[in-house]
């Protein structure tokens, strides 16, 4: 059975949170979205630890804190490097993609240009992590 997800998305493009937040509607899921412009916003949403995402969509190309010093962040975090992090962006370059995953990135999913592209990689994304079994912290 698939279970409702906190998903924390960490992006600054407006078009971008709301291309996901219609692709949510589309698919009629009931997935809660907290949105964060940035990764200085997102660390003051997660500091708080009472109500922590179960995954975060994380964009690499940010101002204030990039995505990848963002995920740095969070993986020397003794509590929060349990909540896994999918890359969402639309660099396809090898040295992002290497580093993340020596960080510690669950996933690295490249923005398609085509809407219906997106709607289903956002599926499939949702899909698996719903059915994963989570960490509780």
């Amino acid at each position: 059975m698939q279970q409702k997800l906190n998903v924390l998305l960490i992006e600054d493009d407006m078009i971008e949170i709301m291309k996901l937040n219609r692709t949510i509607s589309t698919l009629n899921l009931d997935h809660n979205i907290i949105e964060a412009n940035n990764g200085e916003d997102a660390l003051k949403i997660l500091e708080k630890k009472d109500n922590l995402p179960d995954i975060i969509l994380l964009d690499l190309n940010m101002p204030k804190i990039n995505g990848i010093e963002f995920l740095s962040i969070l993986k020397n975090d003794d509590l929060l490097k349990y909540i896994p992090t999918i890359i969402l962006t639309t660099s396809n370059n090898q040295k992002d993609l290497l580093e993340c995953y020596k960080i510690g990135v669950a996933g690295y999913v490249i923005k398609p240009l085509k809407y219906e592209d997106y709607v289903s990689k956002i599926e499939k994304l949702l899909a698996y992590w719903s059915v994963n079994e989570l960490i509780v912290v």
